[in-house]
């Protein structure tokens, strides 16, 4: 058995990662962990989700002592805000504990990238060299023998998801950059409440014109830019990306059915991709579940595609936890399905 500490747990990614490796076979759920100034020290999990109670009681304890919780460790999940992971994962790094990191603290290997997407100049040139994508259906080899693992954000992992065989096959114009709209639940901004999340403010609108940190994200991973806005929903939890693209000279329907599914067969117990070929993807499938459905249609030089996830399990715990069973070596959708 694993020993397993969740790093900022009080969360709604915190959560549903608690809830996954209390019920994984291979692990054991042996610290929750906030901030020490959180007014959630000291409570239980369950009393802040309550869907926990009975599954998950453990309290959440301050984190005081790196050392002495990165010694007990053999995993450790970090849902922190991104200065956070890039300040504390060296710590349990050098311990020798498995790390994945759900921030952006890691992803992105690009000079000066960081001040100006983040605002902090990058300290851990090492780790970031060092550190993988887990982005899990496409870099499985790799994340297999990391010891850091980046894991994507929600919409990237849709992005990518959807766009990334038609790139690798070399199917896609990417003279002309597809482009990307996705909207995301309010659950996506975590779980403190604004006036930006707040059911009775927010109106269906577009954010971070050009401006977003996803965008340099899935352009760096894809090698092929594109143009990405976001748009917040008055919706609890679910993306759905909507793609447009222009396919390369000659490319027809088959060659894009034949790309789809030589990267994602419909064998799902190796993966959590579903391919619903013409039929477009809708979130009410996907809320819940930790896959990705993805749908397109072709017509003369251009693609539409559809991806839906749920943003706070494919686009966060659960791809984590797909992460940490192929590290390990276990059926990569244990806990999962």
């Amino acid at each position: 058995m694993l020993n397993t500490v969740i790093i900022g747990a009080s969360g709604y990614t915190g959560a549903e990662l608690a809830k996954m490796v209390s019920r994984h076979p291979q692990l054991t759920l042996t610290g929750l962990y906030v901030s020490a100034t959180s007014l959630d020290a000291n409570k239980p999990l369950s009393e802040l989700h309550g869907q926990l109670k009975g599954m998950v009681d453990l309290p959440l304890q301050p984190l005081t002592d790196l050392k002495t919780t990165a010694a007990a460790a053999d995993i450790v999940l970090l849902a922190t805000a991104h200065e956070v992971s890039h300040d504390i994962a060296a710590e349990f790094l050098d311990a020798g504990c498995q790390v994945f990191d759900l921030s952006g603290a890691f992803r992105v290997k690009a000079d000066g990238f960081y001040q100006q997407y983040y605002g902090f100049e990058h300290q851990y040139g090492q780790w970031l060299d060092n550190a993988v994508y887990g982005l899990a259906e496409w870099n499985q080899a790799d994340i297999a023998q990391a010891q850091l693992i980046a894991v994507p954000g929600c919409y990237p992992t849709a992005s990518q998801l959807a766009l990334k065989p038609l790139v690798v096959a070399g199917l896609l114009d990417c003279q002309q950059w597809p482009v990307i709209n996705a909207v995301s639940g309010v659950s996506g901004a975590g779980r403190k409440a604004s006036m930006t999340n707040s059911f009775c403010e927010v109106s269906l609108q577009a954010y971070g014109l050009f401006t977003h940190r996803h965008q340099p994200e899935i352009s760096h991973h894809l090698n092929c830019d594109v143009i990405f806005t976001p748009h917040l929903g008055n919706f609890k939890r679910g993306i759905l990306a909507t793609i447009t693209a222009k396919l390369a000279p000659g490319v027809t329907a088959d060659d894009v059915t034949a790309a789809m599914e030589a990267a994602y067969s419909n064998a799902t117990d190796q993966h959590a991709v579903r391919l619903l070929n013409n039929n477009t993807a809708q979130l009410d499938n996907v809320v819940g579940s930790c896959f990705c459905d993805i749908g397109w249609q072709v017509q003369g030089e251009h693609i539409i595609l559809t991806a839906a996830i749920d943003n706070l399990l494919k686009g966060a715990s659960s791809q984590a936890m797909q992460c940490i069973n192929i590290r390990n070596g276990f059926p990569q959708l244990t806990a999962l399905v």
